[in-house]
Order: C-alpha cells, then structure tokens, then sequence
C-alpha cells in the first residue's frame, strides 16, 4: 500500500492503528469521532468551491493559489497533521506545484489559535522520506504492533480491536 496522508497521521498517533489501517482492517466507520470529522469536512466544503481535491491516493481538503488547506476537527495532535500535509506538499511539490501549508482547527484546545502555518523545507523533506520508509517496513511485518494503553486509545476507531 502506498503511504497517503491517513497513515502519515495514523503513524504519530499509534503504530497499531497505522498498521491495522494499513493493512485494509478499516473499523473507521464504526467511530463517532470520525464521523465528526467526515461532517466537518462536508459542511466545509459547501461553503468553499476549491474543496476536496484527489491526486492519486491522497484527498486533499482545499487548494488555493497560495496554501494547500487541511482542515481538522481538533489540535490535539498537531505534530501528526504537519506531517500529514507535508506529505500533501511534497506530492503537490512532485508534480510541479509548490504551495505553503494551512492547518485549519474547528476547535482549539491546546493551540493559542486555530490555524497552523507549515513549509515543506530540505530538511522536513528529508526527514518526511525516513517516516514514509518506517511506514512501509511497519506495514510489511507479520506482527500487530503493541497496545499503546494511553487515554487517547478510549476515542480511537480501533479500539474494540485492541481492547474487547
């Protein structure tokens, strides 16, 4: 499978559920948060006509002549949507398009504000390579990775995978 912006995200949060996706085990639809986010997303796109575009295996939220915009229900976990739309920059980046990135919150609970900025650099570039390799090698294992057993499991998609 190749590496798109779900398992990028999926990847910081757990490496059980980036495997468990990876390998087609999808109990996404089941999960009341991800049905947030899937209505977030569609309301958002009613107002705004450069919305959801897909290259590839990715979708991208919007596309405007100067930002790439990932739109998220929540920052709770920040460092995994920055490499999520730095995965999106340097596939747009790959076909000749060069944006900035738009982290958009509907709700802010650990960020002073609702919007990130990010850049595709040579060394978040490199960096961006070494973490599609670790996907990849995960994705090949025989084994299910570990349960993490932190708080953040009770919200997760899979975790009557992991629990029950």
């Amino acid at each position: 499978m190749q590496v798109n912006g779900t398992l990028m995200n999926y990847y910081f949060h757990c490496k059980r559920q980036c495997y468990l996706h990876g390998i087609r085990l999808n109990l996404e639809d089941n999960s009341e948060s991800v049905k947030i986010g899937k209505a977030l997303h569609e309301e958002k796109e009613m107002k705004m006509a450069d919305s959801e575009i897909e290259i590839g295996n990715v979708k991208l939220d919007g596309l405007t002549s100067k930002y790439l915009v990932e739109i998220k229900k929540s920052d709770a976990d920040v460092e995994a949507s920055k490499w999520q739309i730095l995965l999106y920059l340097k596939i747009l980046k790959n076909k000749g398009v060069i944006r900035e990135g738009k982290l958009e919150f509907v709700e802010k609970n650990k960020q002073a504000k609702n919007i990130v900025y990010v850049s595709l650099s040579e060394e978040n570039e490199k960096q961006l390579d070494d973490y599609i390799n670790e996907i990849e090698d995960l994705l090949l294992r025989d084994e299910v990775p570990v349960v993490l057993n932190k708080p953040t499991c009770k919200k997760c998609a899979y975790y009557e995978y992991c629990y029950i």
